[in-house]
């Protein structure tokens, strides 16, 4: 048995996000396009008797019960494969709480494979996948991380072929943002039925997931990505990339957050190429042209005191992966 086990996932962010109008079962269907970045979630996972949590970093006041991704996956996988040992869980957080990077379901995708390795289910990554669905819309792209196109509640994913690395310029706020209340003012400003709002969980259930793409809000067709937005990844060119960052959850999030609307405009003065809300915010991505560009940028938005904190990340960056196992001595 292998007493310990680290894994490190990553956080997202969206280049662009479709939402059509909430199905009858309360879902609103997706288009979108996800990138992994470099900023982590790492879970250490050791032998124990039950199941149990602890966090650092970001979100140490996060809850450690059943109500947290990380135990609940932990509690699936152990559920579906039939194991009965259990785990002592510690999580160490680097993407933003409620930040629109779904920080909580890379804690999931996390501790799946960490379990995974831990208790020797023999799970593969399909099945694995299957799992990280039912725990919430984002968990199954960090598992696979890179870039990936979601569609459905954002769970379907289709790998996307991406050339070059993107420098990025992260504006993480305080206080996060709550995705039912963002996906509420949306249907609120498309005159849509609210009765799915609570629900809309679908897009990033675990956490927190221009103009609008074909099927947007109030079209017949379903919601898409613009193939010239695969077309722009395949470029290897920031600059071509920042012409077709969009996202349509945005405008609400700016209803909620006014304040967001002074984060772009610093971006822009900063000399950023473009910059978008990421997910249902309200962390703000604004991309670079190279690493000494992103630093640049950085440094206008810090002096700007727009946001809490200045980050720079890159991506794509692959999925959950296993960063240490630790044997027992025999």
């Amino acid at each position: 048995m292998t007493p310990k086990v680290q894994v490190r996932a990553p956080g997202k962010i969206n280049l662009a996000l479709h939402v059509g109008p909430p199905r009858p079962d309360g879902y609103h269907p997706l288009a979108t396009l996800f990138q992994a970045v470099s900023l982590y979630e790492d879970v250490v996972a050791e032998a124990a008797d039950g199941v149990t949590l602890t966090i650092r970093g970001r979100g140490a006041d996060l809850p450690t019960d059943a109500s947290n991704l990380a135990v609940r996956a932990a509690q699936l996988l152990r559920e579906t494969s039939g194991v009965d040992r259990g785990v002592a869980l510690t999580l160490t957080k680097e993407v933003p709480v409620a930040g629109g990077m779904a920080g909580g379901s890379a804690d999931a995708a996390a501790t799946l494979l960490a379990c995974d390795q831990l208790w020797g289910t023999g799970l593969g990554r399909e099945e694995l996948a299957e799992l990280a669905a039912e725990l919430g819309a984002d968990v199954p792209f960090a598992l696979t991380g890179l870039s990936a196109m979601g569609t459905g509640r954002g769970d379907l994913l289709t790998p996307v072929m991406s050339r070059g690395t993107y420098h990025w310029v992260l504006a993480v706020q305080g206080e996060g943002l709550s995705t039912p209340a963002v996906f509420r003012a949306f249907d609120a400003m498309h005159g849509l039925s609210a009765d799915g709002a609570a629900r809309a969980g679908g897009v990033a259930a675990a956490d927190d997931a221009g103009s609008a793409g074909a099927g947007s809000a109030g079209g017949a067709e379903a919601p898409r990505v613009d193939p010239a937005l695969l077309s722009a990844l395949l470029s290897a060119d920031p600059l071509v990339l920042a012409r077709h960052l969009t996202n349509d959850l945005q405008e609400p999030a700016l209803e909620l957050r006014p304040e967001l609307g002074d984060v772009l405009a610093a971006a822009d003065r900063a000399g950023a190429l473009a910059a978008v809300v990421s997910g249902s915010g309200p962390t703000v991505a604004a991309l670079a042209l190279d690493a000494p560009h992103a630093a640049s940028v950085a440094g206008v938005m810090r002096a700007a005191e727009v946001a809490a904190e200045i980050l720079t990340v890159t991506g794509p960056v692959p999925g959950a992966r296993v960063l240490e196992r630790v044997h027992a001595r025999r």
